[in-house]
Parts: C-alpha cells; structure tokens; sequence
C-alpha cells in the first residue's frame, strides 16, 4: 500500500472526482458511508454520539456522518466550532441537508465556555481539521480539543485526530492534538502514522477504502509504502521437486562471546527455521559444545580464542555472511571485523555488534560492499547516524544514510522501515510488542542471513525477512500472550508464517 503525502492525496482526490467522474459531495457522501460502516459494526443505536465539526472538508465528512447516523435512529448531537465565516461548498451542503433531518440540530459553538456535558459514556467523533493543517491549533479549536481529551469517553477521529500534521509534526504543538482511540483514515494511512511519538494520538488505525481512482494511485510517485501480504508473497520463491541442500545457500553467522552464545543459537537456528541449506557457526571455543548440542544441524568453526571473535578467515565458500549478535567490541573482534570489510565478497547482514563497532570506527563505513544489509535498533542507528528530533527526521537521516554509505537500512521498531540507497521507504505491517524481549533481533539477523544465502536479493532479504519475522511474532502472540513470548517462540512459528503468507 502506498503511502501519500497530504498534497498528494488532495491530487488523488481531485484526479477521482474529474475521471470517475465523481461529484466532490458524492464522493464525501460515499467516504461518510464507509465511517458508518465501520462505526455502526461495533456500537449500537444506545451509544450517544457527539459530533465537533470544522469548517472544511473534514467537518463536511462529520456532518453527512452524523446525519446517515441519524437517520438510522442513532442520538447524535453536532457541534460546529465556529471561529472563522468561511466554510467550503461541500460543508455547507452538507449543513443543509442536516436540515431536513428532523431528529438533529447543527449547533454553532462560539465559545469553549459553550461546550456540551461529555460524559465518560459518550462518543466523541472528531471531524475539526484533516490531514491539509500546516500549523499548530490556536483559539477556540484549541480550547475545544483541551476539553475533549479531558474527557474519559471513546473518540473517534476522521481521517487524521485534529491538529496533527500528515508527516512532519516537528513544530507542531501535541497539546492541541486530539488523543483518539481510533483513527479511521481514508484510503490511506498517513505518514505520520508510523512515527512512535504521534502513537498516543492516532490510537487504533483503520484504513477505509472510498474507491479512489486507481490509475491516480498507480501513476503518481511516492518512496513511501507499507508492506503488505500481497507484497512479499510473490517474493517466496518456490522449491523444486529436485532441490538439494546445495541449491539453498551456505551461510556464515559470526557470532557469541563468553556469556553470549545464546546470540548465536538463535541467529542460527532462525536460519534454518528459514530454509537455508547448511549453517556454520563462526564461535569462539567456549561455545562449541552449545552450539553442537543445542543445533545439531548446524556447523561450527572454532575462533583461536576461547571467549570471543579474534579472527575470521576466509569467506570465500559461503554464500552470505551475517555478523554481529553477542560478538563484544573487544579490540581483538573489532581487527577481525575491520579485516571482514576487506575482504568479504558476499551478501552481507550487520547487526548488534557489528554496528556498534561500525560507530567506534566510522571511517569504515566507506568499506562496506553494496548492498550491505543493517540492522540497527534506535539507539544503535543514533550511534551510526547521530541522534534526531523525532520519528520524521529520523526517516530522513536513515534516507539520507542509505544513499551516501550505499546500504540497505533496516531500522527496528513498531513500523520497522527499511530504506535503500535509491531513497524508497518501506515500512512493515506486522509485529507487535510482545517481540520486545531479548534475543529478538538475532532472530531476525538468522532469518535474513538465511534468505541472502538463498539467492534473495538484499533488497527482497530485508523486506521478505522483516515481514516473516513479525509474522512470526503475531502467531506467537496468538497462540500465548505478549507477556510471554520468548525469541525462541518467533522462531518455532517461523514456517506457520510461510504458509500464513501463502494462504495455506
């Protein structure tokens, strides 16, 4: 699903109504349907809805709501927050056609000392301003939503909780910003719904479908996607009858410490949870007997030194190589990391440790080959990249990274994206929080090791990859609860999300 830019929708939206062809209020008639829909599935004719409304589009999209709400034997009550004489064509059609509806009344609020009683039974529907505001709240607008996020009621906002931006809320001010429950977004979420400090704001996000045009869609550019089933199932590749181990790739996980060998447990045993053909394990001593009973299917190469990574050696007889989980920085593994860089030809996925010595040592970054896959967390990127103000300048800087150290960034997070060096942005669907727990990260790190050793592109690796693992994760969570997942756990549900994401 692409994601748009606010102008980008309005051009959408303009494209639909002159080649459906479409009136503009048949159009706002057909988006206040589908709130219906969704708001007449889950509460019944007892609720008491309130209505705030704007003077745009957005409060137009309120008004024809609350009417179809009121015709339907539905209590509601609209409040029109009058502080500006101007309104659009479409609201003020609208309001007429409240008129007629002899069970509601259009109510003008002048004054927040005019307010309705809320109590903690009602239905708030905010419908004041959409996704096209550019500038903080003030005045009356902003006395109104203080008072609706006092209340403890239910608030439902239309299209984008009023006073939030669609993407960068950098000089935004979040006092003035509704705090909804839910968010029913027109056939797109907005960018800023995928930042974690705009979270408390959105609450639970639906994407409604209001059948805009779809060569619009098609046809007007933009780097932002949110990843899909019907995006990565194409990507599997099949097996074939014939296969041998030899056809699915040979991968080096380097790996584990003294006290860390779970790390390479997990990454290894994610690999072949994925489907990789052999696994070995680059170990220091001391972990050779874990790895050797906990993963009989795994190999192990022995490190000289007995209780972290001094030396690699050659890479040449594998088909990717993943480095980083449990490693340490110790002096002696960061040579040995330095000397990987140099020489290693293969696909390559950094993660943990790997990074953080990449912070010690930036000027390395010039070294990493093409295409090289990163896994940072938000703290491991701010130590490569620099710390930002916020989810949105973060994106740019991860964009920004990807093309100048010409790598691919997968950044870990609720809506973990994945940037290349061409400036796309892809953000993933699945997870959820119960994949907080230690461990976690390996598991992702043994999955796209996994898949670069099969032949995926790194591109197709990391997206295929994060998709599956927090597909993973969400069979995981279904089958307990998030409380009690384990890393472990994601791997054991690792072949559930194949079949899940081909529909078997």
């Amino acid at each position: 699903m692409k994601i748009f830019r606010s102008e980008q929708i309005r051009e959408i939206d303009t494209f639909t109504i002159k080649h459906e062809p479409i009136a503009s209020i048949d159009l706002m008639e057909r988006a206040a349907g589908q709130l219906y829909k969704w708001i007449t599935e889950r509460f019944g004719r007892s609720e008491h809805f309130i209505v705030f409304t704007g003077p745009g589009n957005n409060g137009g999209d309120g008004l024809a709501l609350a009417r179809m709400l009121a015709e339907n034997g539905y209590f509601v009550e609209v409040y029109y927050i009058k502080f500006t004489e101007k309104t659009s064509p479409d609201w003020e059609l609208n309001r007429k056609r409240i008129e007629n509806v002899s069970n509601i009344t259009l109510n003008y609020l002048t004054s927040a000392d005019h307010l309705p009683v809320i109590s903690s039974g009602d239905i708030i529907i905010d419908a004041i301003f959409g996704s096209g505001l550019t500038r903080p709240v003030e005045g009356l607008p902003d006395e109104v939503i203080n008072q609706i996020n006092l209340s403890d009621s239910i608030k439902i906002s239309i299209d984008i909780p009023s006073g939030l931006f669609g993407e960068d809320n950098s000089d935004n001010t979040y006092k003035s910003v509704v705090k909804a429950d839910f968010t029913l977004s027109f056939h797109f979420p907005k960018l800023s719904f995928m930042f974690a400090e705009n979270a408390p704001y959105i609450g639970e996000w639906y994407v409604l479908p209001i059948g805009l045009d779809n060569n619009a869609i098609r046809n007007i550019v933009t780097p932002y996607n949110l990843l899909g089933n019907s995006d990565v199932q194409p990507v599997i590749k099949k097996r074939n009858k014939f296969d041998h181990k030899g056809n699915f790739g040979h991968g080096l996980l380097i790996s584990g410490s003294l006290g860390k060998m779970g790390a390479a447990v997990l990454g290894a045993g994610a690999a072949l949870r994925t489907g990789i053909g052999l696994i070995t394990c680059h170990i220091p001593s001391c972990g050779c007997s874990i790895i050797q009973t906990a993963l009989p299917e795994a190999m192990v190469r022995v490190d000289r030194s007995e209780i972290n990574i001094s030396e690699i050696g050659t890479t040449n007889k594998f088909s990717a190589v993943g480095i980083g989980p449990g490693l340490g920085t110790e002096p002696e593994s960061q040579l040995a990391f330095f000397n990987l860089l140099t020489e290693c030809k293969k696909p390559l996925v950094l993660d943990a440790d790997a990074l953080n010595i990449l912070s010690l040592n930036k000027e390395w970054l010039s070294l990493l080959p093409p295409d090289t896959i990163l896994t940072p967390h938000l703290k491991e990127f701010e130590r490569l990249a620099g710390k930002t103000l916020n989810g949105f300048s973060r994106l740019e800087k991860q964009v920004e990274f990807s093309r100048e150290h010409n790598c691919i960034i997968l950044l870990k997070g609720a809506n973990s994206s994945v940037t290349s060096p061409d400036g796309n942005v892809v953000f993933n669907s699945t997870g959820n929080p119960g994949m907080a727990t230690g461990g976690s990260g390996d598991v992702l790190t043994g999955i796209i090791l996994s898949l670069l050793a099969q032949g995926y592109t790194p591109y197709n690796a990391a997206v295929l990859g994060v998709y599956l693992h927090g597909f993973a994760g969400d069979i995981a969570a279904g089958e307990s609860c998030y409380e009690s997942i384990i890393a472990s756990d994601i791997i054991n549900c690792i072949g559930k999300a194949f079949n899940k994401i081909r529909g078997l």
